[in-house]
């Protein structure tokens, strides 16, 4: 018998749904049924495999009125941001008009003797396991491009948005996309393991913890599955002192904090040059004091709960022991904050890298800010985590930027932006953030392999 998985929603701890895990064989026997499916799907002309995403992401998207409340209920976002279809659509979208170039043959060369090329062919099955923060964007980054590509899909969603799969594979099968060549599965930890250890499938994208990943390689270690993480992250803000301080402060203070600050690229620590630093402080404690903590179903509402009483316990402990070692706490607990899911976004100042809310992960509405005198100083410090996914540099010098991205460890550079995709360009980590590439043309290259063709003319 299986485990019974339950989303606890963060509205008001109520078990919001349950489904049953698959059994061992059950879970085989899905992953079976996927391989089985491929070759005919792979068969199939690209042009008809992309109307079919692209079929099965306007069906999402008729969804939408039904999707945005149950986000709300599942993972706490409030219902006034609408959702994720803008990104949902655009990502696919992306992928779609670049899938004829980026699978196209290698032509090496041809004369009258030899005919040389590469081809980029599907793994076969690909495994997604999709993290809760952004459940529709996170899992189409691989659907749409692996499905696409001519590779059947496996997706595992978290327990916390337990019902975005069912959505997802809902939507595309009723566009004609067979039931087999995308599954949605409940798995639990062991036969998940078990699966990817019996190599059931050719390629694994994981999003989620560092924990997670390492438990994701572990199973794979010895099979020659590849795997694709994307994991922790703490990414940093650099304010210079030519910087447009206003546009500066609104686009970090919402990179740190929408979404209840659960957000992979989110903002978790800024470094301000001192010139700016006491404007830039006052000008952040402004903005969030704004801010209306509360039920994501009320459309008032402006920063629901964190998505899991547990996941708060973690960012309030960060804060705590940073107070206790000297930060300063600039936004008093609003009436709103019950102990629990429900959690005070903060401001610190007076922190340092000795306190983990610098260090670790916090993904939640927390943010430190820092004082630095130097481009120097500043890279240093951006350097020194474990993590390295986005950061977000602020100058009126495009060259300035540059120079200080190529010494910075990390998978993206923003100028003037934060916590934005571009599915143009490929989305990936170093050091403890994991390793892969997500869309862009990168993308299509990790979701299948190549293949080489070396064909000798016969001569009479």
């Amino acid at each position: 018998m299986g485990q019974t998985l339950k989303c606890i929603s963060p509205i008001d701890g109520s078990v919001y749904a349950s489904r049953e895990t698959l059994s061992r064989e059950e879970g085989f026997a899905t992953a079976n049924a996927a391989r089985a499916a491929q070759k005919a799907w792979a068969a199939r002309p690209l042009q008809e495999r992309i109307d079919l995403v692209m079929a099965g992401v306007a069906a999402v998207g008729a969804m939408n009125d039904e999707i945005v409340p149950e986000l709300a209920h599942m993972m706490g976002r409030p219902v006034r941001y609408g959702g994720e279809f803008g990104g949902f659509n655009e990502r696919s979208s992306y992928m779609a008009d670049i899938a004829e170039t980026a699978l196209a043959d290698i032509t090496v060369g041809e004369d009258e003797n030899f005919k040389r090329y590469i081809k980029r062919v599907p793994h076969g099955v690909v495994f997604i396991v999709a993290p809760w923060n952004y459940p529709y964007m996170t899992a189409v980054n691989t659907l749409a491009p692996a499905l696409i590509a001519g590779n059947t899909v496996v997706l595992k969603h978290a327990t916390q948005t337990l019902l975005v799969g069912e959505r997802m594979a809902a939507a595309f099968h009723s566009v004609g996309v067979p039931a087999d060549v995308f599954q949605n599965v409940f798995l639990d930890h062991d036969t998940t393991s078990a699966l990817i250890a019996d190599r059931a499938f050719d390629f694994v994208n994981f999003t989620g913890s560092v924990g997670g990943g390492q438990a994701m390689e572990h199973a794979a270690a010895g099979t020659f599955t590849g795997v694709g993480t994307e994991l922790g992250g703490k990414d940093p803000g650099y304010v210079m002192e030519d910087a447009d301080l206003d546009a500066a402060v609104d686009t970090l203070i919402d990179g740190a904090m929408f979404n209840a600050g659960q957000c992979c690229c989110g903002i978790e620590r800024i470094y301000v040059h001192e010139s700016l630093f006491d404007t830039f402080v006052a000008k952040a404690v402004e903005i969030v004091k704004t801010y209306k903590l509360g039920n994501p179903l009320d459309k008032a509402t402006t920063m629901g709960p964190m998505a899991n009483v547990r996941f708060a316990g973690e960012v309030r402990a960060q804060i705590a022991e940073a107070v206790a070692d000297g930060a300063v706490a600039h936004i008093d607990t609003m009436a709103e904050d019950d102990g629990g899911a429900y959690l005070t976004p903060q401001i610190l100042t007076n922190v340092t890298h000795d306190m983990r809310v610098m260090r670790d992960e916090s993904f939640g509405p927390v943010v430190g800010i820092m004082k630095v005198s130097s481009d120097e100083e500043a890279i240093k410090l951006m350097n020194d985590s474990e993590f390295g996914l986005t950061a977000s540099l602020w100058t009126g010098d495009l060259d300035r930027a540059a120079r200080i991205g190529d010494e910075i460890e990390t998978g993206t550079i923003f100028m003037n932006r934060a916590d934005y995709l571009d599915p143009g360009l490929c989305w990936t980590g170093c050091k403890n953030t994991g390793r892969g590439g997500g869309l862009s043309v990168i993308g299509y290259q990790n979701l299948t392999r190549p293949k080489s063709y070396h064909l000798k003319k016969q001569t009479s």
